[in-house]
């Protein structure tokens, strides 16, 4: 019964993969702006449960979306980028960046200007589709814009499959859901911050005399409610206006852009750590105190415009306790792109707002508040500490983007341990900065929270050694970007330390690190060796950029059993469909899925392989073959069973 389950599971899947995928389908049209104007729109109409990369992807991350348009006639102008739809931003868990994709249908327009007569305008589109266990390489498809009287003028094109790259799909929301967490998040992190802000020496004093002035100022009870509703919806007008000012004064798409450039990040960084330093009581950062006298002499006018501008006064005057706390809001809100920062600016202001409206509405509440001293001064000190922390992710975002290798994950968590592990001794009083009160006793929460810090120090020491630190795997570089990507003191996992368990490496392999499978990155290479030393081949189709390969490498193959059989009883051919090396000159061929074409890079030609040779596009793509080149077992792809894939192993090697 068993070997008959076995036979079925391996037929569907050969069923599943063994197939030329073509999940989205692309139709061109043209809008006429004027007699020399024209939008070129491309539309993409994508399969239920398939992802199409948006055009800006980070540094480091899958494969865009591309445009290319020709003009080698100089017949028009392309005005500004092709401009894409809203889509739908994830936090890629794998890639541990954001990254923007679409679903069901994208369209694409570009705005061009037409400077000769000309009836059409060609161009093509390169483009990665991706579902929840593979992805296809990145598809080259011509677009031919039929320039018309008419508007909507719909051309379809043809799909051909022209295989360049491969990606993996990501494992999060498939619908705005995504999108919606994304900004609830930005929320709930100003709300806090707003908290935060609140129990600043700034902020916290000014409660009670705002409270005071509201009872005093309002004839009874109910005027008061409602001066202190309206100060407090004036609080949110204000921090809204400076986030809808950042949004329009940048734009939605350009900050997205943004938090992917190199000097983005080193400016960022640079401000924040100016921001931290004002914090920690090197200097304050204010505003003129002209700004505030104007606005507080306008205070005195009564009504509504009054309740107004003693807002106003508020934001000027608390500026140098929240103007930093404001200023790391937008810059992570910025890297968001679209509403986030008008979304944090929302929940930042309300946060400040709510405790002024409720305790001028209930003054009777401002006895249960604690009185003012030392602890607000704590308070913005740990805020700073906060701040430095948060400033070397942009500095280590700089350094992943340019490879410098200068803040690798070692050197990255060493400053973070030292960062939170002054703050703790800063807690328990033995560190105290310019503006500290005399500290007599420390007090139960202080002591809490310097334990709470001490354990997270302690808790991120093994990050030096290669411990995996999955509770801020988001803030430091990943592992493979280290001094040592087997761990500080680590042996390479199964070989003891030798080169390979195949002995001196043959010309041509290398080890995987950090499970040290020997590897071939040629397919000739590889077939040649394992026809020398008597073993069967098993094809690794895979891609750089590839999730699920990363999935398959860091979650099933370092089991033992499945180990021993890719270090000793197979020898592994990888083949990166997404290697834009370039062929030589007398290896570029004719294409032989899309006629007129060229294979000019590597991963081009493993992928048309894979295509023609295996009837599949996706990757990660497994096949175990004899001297032959014969198949020895149905192949398959993503497989996240240990059991599942070490029994197609075994079949494949029991046939060889």
């Amino acid at each position: 019964m068993k070997h008959r389950l076995l036979f079925f599971t391996c037929l569907l899947t050969w069923c599943f993969n063994a197939q030329v995928l073509d999940p989205i389908k692309w139709t061109t049209s043209v809008e006429k702006i004027s007699d020399t104007e024209y939008n070129l729109i491309a539309t993409a109409n994508i399969d239920a449960g398939w992802h199409l990369y948006s055009q800006t992807v980070p540094e480091g991350g899958p494969i865009a979306t591309t445009f290319t348009y020709d003009n080698s006639e100089e017949t028009f102008t392309l005005n500004d980028n092709t401009v894409e739809e809203e889509g739908h931003t994830i936090q890629d868990p794998v890639f541990e960046m954001e990254i923007k994709f679409f679903e069901r249908q994208a369209k694409f327009i570009q705005n061009v200007t037409v400077s000769k007569e000309t009836a059409t305008i060609s161009g093509f589109v390169e483009f990665m589709v991706c579902d929840d266990t593979r992805c296809l390489p990145p598809t080259e498809i011509d677009l031919e814009f039929q320039l018309s009287e008419k508007t909507n003028l719909s051309t379809k094109t043809k799909s051909d499959i022209t295989p360049t790259t491969a990606i993996d799909k990501r494992t999060n929301s498939t619908d705005d859901s995504s999108s919606n967490k994304g900004l609830w998040s930005i929320f709930f992190i100003a709300f806090l911050s707003g908290f935060a802000a609140l129990l600043t020496p700034c902020v916290f004093p000014m409660i009670p005399m705002t409270v005071s002035f509201f009872t005093k100022q309002s004839k009874n009870k109910a005027s008061g409610i409602k001066n202190a509703i309206i100060y407090g919806i004036c609080i949110i007008v204000i921090y809204l206006l400076l986030g809808v000012a950042v949004t329009g004064i940048f734009g939605a798409d350009a900050l997205n852009a943004l938090a992917t450039n190199v000097w983005f990040n080193i400016i960022f960084f640079i401000l924040l750590v100016v921001f931290a330093v004002s914090f920690l009581g090197a200097f304050e950062i204010m505003l003129p105190n002209s700004w505030a006298n104007k606005v507080d002499s306008q205070a005195d006018r009564g009504g509504l415009v009054g309740i107004f501008f003693m807002a106003l006064a508020l934001a000027i005057v608390s500026f140098s306790c929240t103007g930093p706390i404001v200023g790391t809001l937008l810059v992570e809100a910025a890297s968001k792109g679209g509403l986030a920062p008008i979304i944090g600016m929302f929940g930042f202001s309300l946060a400040i707002a709510l405790p002024f409206a409720l305790f001028a509405a209930f003054p009777g509440w401002l006895n249960s508040l604690p009185k003012s001293g030392g602890w607000l001064n704590t308070v913005k000190v740990v805020l700073g500490f906060l701040e430095l922390a948060l400033a070397f992710k942009f500095l280590s975002q700089a350094d992943l983007v340019l490879q410098l290798h200068i803040l690798e994950r070692e050197v990255f968590i060493a400053i973070w341990i030292a960062i939170f592990g002054t703050l703790a001794f800063y807690l328990f009083g033995k560190i105290k900065l310019p503006h500290d009160s005399p500290l007599s006793h420390i007090s139960v929460g202080r002591l809490s929270l310097g334990l709470i810090v001490l354990t997270f120090t302690i808790y991120m020491i093994p990050g030096l050694w290669g411990a995996p630190l999955n509770i801020i795997s988001a803030f430091p570089p990943p592992q493979d970007y280290s001094e040592s990507p087997y761990g500080v003191g680590f042996s390479k996992l199964g070989s003891g330390g030798k080169a390979s368990a195949h002995g001196e490496l043959p010309e041509g392999a290398h080890l995987l690190a950090p499970h040290d499978i020997m590897a071939f990155n040629d397919y000739d290479t590889g077939l040649a060796y394992a026809k020398k030393v008597g073993k069967p081949v098993m094809l690794d189709f895979t891609g750089w950029a590839c999730v699920n390969c990363r999935k398959m490498e860091q979650n099933i193959w370092p089991d033992p059993s499945v180990l021993n059989i890719l270090k000793e009883d197979v020898v592994l051919i990888s083949l990166y469909v997404d290697d834009k090396r370039k062929l030589e000159d007398d290896e570029i061929v004719d294409s032989q899925l899309k006629p007129g074409k060229k294979l000019k890079y590597i991963g081009q030609k493993w992928s048309e392989m894979q295509t023609i040779k295996y009837k599949s596009n996706s990757q990660p793509f497994y096949v175990i073959i004899d001297h032959n080149e014969e198949k020895l077992v149905d192949p398959v792809g993503y497989v996240p069973d240990v059991e599942d894939y070490h029994t197609w192993l075994e079949e494949g090697i029991n046939n060889f």
